[in-house]
């Protein structure tokens, strides 16, 4: 048994498929069916079943497959240790964030990261904050930018960024010249929400329920997977939503989309440096948690003109 092997029997579990696991590290399938042939002579039972569809793993390989990422995380570990050691930042670091600090933060903040350390190499995952959370707990990721608390109590959060949501219209609604909308009157238009895992969902229903408001008796005409899947309903008439501004940045300026606060809620919230509360941060993403506090907490940099390298 080596690293290598394992790395290989992972993508296989992870892609249910060699020749999936084959395209994504380099190898052909016969290779691949020969790295797996050979853990399971090493260990004298199957580990994945080969079926007419998919390559699904044995309740051996199940638990080969949590120690066999632990052993290839350390192994990413020791190298970075090692590097830092000799005062180099080198090595492979795994993000995630909602869709927000996803598509419109991190994306910068990693540009400006890896021109800082160009031996760094990183892999950013986005999802609403729900999956993120979830992928941070598994151990998937080393960090998370998320836009909601998480009640899970093995989940550590920093407040990393203010940001602000506001009331995203068509250009040509009638309320588009108002600058501010009573809350109440929200009640009164179709409203397009985000999908339940998502932070701006959780912040928007937070908010509702501080100012006494219930969120559920929007008229809701759609639920959207994606912040930019809202923006186009908005832009297509199918009806207003509560967004972050970041986001509506691009559309504001095209002037198809109008940005209105709303009175009577506070829709002030924030993003947050989120990790594994049991979980060692590995060098490289020590150096990079510093790198945020300088960019963002100490400097206090907001959402405008904060994220640019």
């Amino acid at each position: 048994m080596d690293l290598w092997q394992l790395r290989v029997f992972c993508k296989v579990v992870e892609e249910k498929s060699f020749s999936k696991a084959g395209k994504h590290i380099h190898l052909s399938q016969p290779t691949v069916s020969s790295h797996i042939k050979d853990l399971e002579s090493h260990f004298g039972c199957r580990l994945i079943d080969r079926l007419s569809k998919e390559a699904l793993p044995t309740r051996a390989g199940e638990l080969l497959y949590v120690y066999a990422r632990k052993l290839i995380a350390l192994k990413t570990e020791t190298e970075t240790a090692l590097a830092e050691f000799q005062g180099v930042i080198k090595g492979r670091l795994i993000l995630g964030g909602s869709t927000i600090p996803g598509v419109y933060i991190l994306p910068a903040v990693v540009g400006a990261f890896t021109h800082r350390y160009p031996e760094v190499y990183v892999s950013l995952t986005i999802g609403d904050t729900e999956k993120i959370v979830e992928k941070t707990v598994a151990g998937d990721l080393d960090l998370g930018i998320v836009g909601a608390r998480s009640g899970d109590r093995r989940i550590h959060q920093e407040k990393l960024i203010e940001d602000e949501l506001c009331l995203a219209t068509p250009a040509d609604h009638p309320w588009a010249d108002r600058g501010t909308i009573p809350v109440s009157a929200l009640f009164t238009e179709p409203f397009i929400i985000r999908e339940p895992g998502s932070g701006t969902r959780k912040s928007i229903q937070q908010r509702f329920a501080d100012a006494g408001y219930n969120a559920d008796d929007l008229r809701t005409a759609a639920e959207m997977g994606s912040t930019q899947a809202v923006i186009q309903a908005v832009k297509g008439r199918l009806g207003v939503s509560i967004l972050s501004r970041i986001a509506l940045a691009d559309p504001l300026k095209a002037g198809s989309v109008a940005a209105l606060t709303v009175d009577g809620i506070d829709l002030k919230r924030s993003f947050y440096m989120t990790r594994h509360k049991h979980r060692t941060l590995s060098p490289l993403c020590r150096a990079f948690t510093d790198f945020l506090t300088d960019r963002f907490l100490e400097k206090g940099a907001g959402l405008e003109g904060g994220t640019t390298p």
